[in-house]
């Protein structure tokens, strides 16, 4: 097992330094440029859309609603990457992290919605409804199947698994430090409660993912906001401490820059998912009108998952006396927890991890069986990687914290790499669909999207062509 953390922890230090940062700062860049600030510029239209009322199909049937398919990618995003991530990046990175994880976000709010947009363009009517991401963006577009079969791999091994892993992990620490209960039954039980949801089909983790992450994430954010009203007047301190420490200013618990630019990076990543191609296949199910709404929704999940709820688990740490004792992970969380609340409120964040990571195993399980059919379409397949889903948790649970952040980070690593080249190619066409979706705004429309408004569209299923309604039109 050490053999294996030591090396997964090289390819990370590789990886991480010289590819994937530099991909996601200059494409972070690319999009915001090219799209016009569209994460900055149009947060108002982000907001309205949430209330954007489902789409009813030909057939009557009610399908996953743009607020439907928020949630289940913020189910996904707000989990153990919140609360025990952001606990690793300060004690590792010290509190400039934090800096780097908010600039991680706002340029990932534009490679979110790149992302998110193709994948509503490209996604497929299945028996349940849509389904899609990049595996269907990069095949059908860029005709590049080989591309989709290694997504689906890094998608399986990451989300499908390794992710899922890092959430029992999360778990199975904050209840055995909280109720004193063995990571092995925590594990049993997290098992047990996903196969009753992920045998439902999506629907039922849309239903679960919506009722469930509004709850905890809005308590948990109000918590936060306790934190900072009754230590006011430390916070300008402690915002000065994030920006000194960014730049390398102030070396605190292993900071500098170097440490700060990593931890933050890859941690807030790992929280808000952008660009990583995890978020399209949510994005994807969406009944809509536009595919430019779900891309608006998405980039606007980045926002709150980082900007809110990651910056609330630093608020609370960082203004307590449990950072710099040596704690890390959600065993940090806990402690900062308990000191501004006294001891229930460790009770609390076990039970919030519970809720925020058990939402994030499903959501995660759905991303890999979304993709499984590039590797293999048949009910074995499926079967097998249901029960692999399930022992990953059971794993999980009783593995070390450092073996399973460390394969969480490198299986992160191939899966963006693969997606990032895909979107940086068909970044265009997200751009036009969002010129479309633009200029019918100002004519007074609820934008409505057609397979030949974007000329060069390859293997478009799932929008009507306005010239062939034209001529069905005519012949009636």
């Amino acid at each position: 097992m050490e053999i294996l953390n030591n090396l997964v922890n090289e390819a990370n230090s590789y990886l991480w330094g010289y590819i994937l940062i530099g991909l996601l700062i200059i494409l972070g860049i690319y999009f915001t440029v090219g799209s016009k600030f569209v994460q900055i510029r149009h947060l108002g239209e982000m907001i309205r859309l949430l209330g954007d009322k489902d789409v009813q199909q030909a057939d009557g049937e009610k399908q996953i609603s743009s607020l439907q398919a928020f949630f289940i990618g913020a189910g996904t995003r707000i989990g153990t990457g919140n609360l025990a991530g952001v606990a690793i990046a300060l004690a590792l990175g010290g509190p400039g992290a934090v800096f780097w994880m908010w600039l991680v976000a706002i340029l990932g709010g534009a490679s979110a919605f790149v992302e998110s947009t193709l994948a509503q363009i490209y996604k497929v009517k299945d028996k349940v409804g849509f389904k899609g991401g990049p595996g269907y963006y990069m095949e059908k577009q860029l005709g590049k199947r080989w591309m989709s079969s290694i997504f689906a791999v890094t998608i399986l091994l990451s989300f499908g698994t390794t992710f899922n892993a890092v959430q029992s992990n999360t778990i199975s620490t904050a209840f055995n430090n909280s109720f004193g209960i063995s990571p092995l039954a925590i594990g049993l039980i997290l098992a047990g409660l996903t196969a009753l949801i992920i045998f439902g089909g999506v629907k039922r983790i849309a239903n679960f993912s919506s009722a469930i992450v509004p709850l905890m994430a809005g308590f948990y954010i109000i918590l936060a906001l306790f934190v900072v009203i009754t230590n006011i007047t430390e916070m300008p301190s402690v915002i000065a401490l994030i920006f000194k420490s960014a730049f390398g200013f102030e070396q605190v618990v292993g900071g500098g820059i170097g440490a700060a630019i990593m931890n933050g990076v890859k941690r807030g990543l790992f929280s808000n998912e952008a660009g990583m191609g995890s978020a399209p296949n949510a994005a994807a199910t969406a009944s809509v009108s536009h595919p430019v709404k779900q891309g608006f929704i998405q980039a606007l999940g980045v926002f709150f998952d980082t900007l809110l709820v990651c910056s609330a688990t630093a608020f609370i740490i960082l203004t307590s006396d449990a950072y710099g004792s040596g704690l890390t992970g959600i065993e940090l969380s806990q402690a900062a927890m308990s000191e501004h609340f006294h001891s229930w409120a460790g009770i609390f964040l076990a039970i919030a991890i519970f809720t925020f990571a058990f939402s994030s195993i499903i959501g995660s399980y759905y991303y890999g069986e979304a993709n499984l059919p590039f590797i293999n379409k048949s009910k074995t397949g499926l079967l097998i990687y249901r029960i692999i889903a399930l022992g990953m948790v059971v794993f999980g649970s009783m593995a070390s914290l450092d073996i399973v952040w460390a394969l969480a980070d490198f299986s992160m690593a191939l899966m963006a790499i693969t997606n990032l080249i895909a979107i940086g190619i068909l970044a265009p066409i997200a751009f036009k669909a969002l010129n479309n979706y633009i200029d019918q705004r100002r004519q007074g429309l609820d934008p409505v999207f057609y397979a030949d408004d974007i000329p060069g569209l390859k293997g478009v299923e799932s929008w009507p062509k306005r010239e062939e309604l034209r001529k069905k039109a005519a012949n009636e």
